[in-house]
């Protein structure tokens, strides 16, 4: 009997050993779908990522500067290169606008710097051209722009900027003009139709650089905008200038 009451203990001692073994094949094997779902999930972002940047690339580089655009009630070009304010001045002297707003103009620059650099027509300048220096990057544009347009109410606004740049323009000034029209003018300097994007190490450098610009815009729209004060006070007026 007593025999018989220690029998039990002699399978007792590998159940612990069998268990540990099970537990830590189980953690080893969760660890591996993991890692393997890890690697699909990255693999899929890459391969989204790469595709969106090829159709931005395309979509860019097939834009075209409109050879007559329609006449509209007002002009708001960008900085960020003498081809855009030349283009903004001369849609203006042709009466597609009734007025031009420069915005992102530096705070130090003058009106009188600011027209000797662009040129054309004196009168029309002194008239006819708003200056915006509180702007210091595209959503700032689209903040001033939107107080200029609403303070004028105009219902139709053609838009300068470089070809690269046009789409995270018009995404952040669609935000904000709710009341206005946007037709965009895009300013091309360099022609990358037909891939030719890709042979060119700088033009390939800013379109991937737009990108993830124009990604990050994409992404500030889940988030809610904060308001901006009403009225056009940064956006200096050719009187006031």
């Amino acid at each position: 009997m007593a025999m018989d009451a220690q029998e039990p203990t002699g399978t007792a001692g590998p159940m612990p050993l069998v268990v540990a073994r099970s537990c830590a094949h189980g953690k080893l094997s969760r660890l591996k779908a993991a890692l393997r779902v890890s690697a699909l999930s990255l693999l899929i972002l890459a391969t989204l990522f790469a595709g969106g940047f090829g159709w931005f690339a395309n979509k860019v580089s097939h834009l075209t500067t409109p050879a007559n655009p329609a006449k509209a009630d007002a002009i708001i070009v960008l900085t960020g290169g003498q081809s855009r304010l030349d283009a903004a001045m001369d849609l203006l002297a042709s009466g597609k606008g009734e007025r031009l707003l420069i915005s992102g103009v530096h705070p130090s620059a003058s009106r009188r710097q600011l027209q000797a650099a662009i040129g054309g027509d004196k009168r029309l300048f002194s008239c006819c051209v708003d200056i915006d220096r509180a702007a210091l990057d595209t959503i700032g544009n689209a903040e001033e722009s939107a107080k200029w347009v609403e303070s004028h109410a105009y219902g139709t606004v053609i838009l300068v900027t470089n070809n690269y740049h046009m789409p995270r323009s018009l995404l952040e000034m669609g935000r904000l003009l709710h009341g206005a029209k946007l037709e965009p003018y895009p300013v091309v300097n360099t022609n990358l139709d037909n891939g030719s994007w890709l042979t060119k190490p700088r033009a390939l450098r800013v379109l991937f650089t737009e990108y993830n610009k124009y990604l990050l815009a994409l992404a500030r729209g889940i988030v809610p905008m904060k308001p901006t004060p009403d009225g056009i006070a940064l956006a200096e007026t050719a009187a006031g200038g």
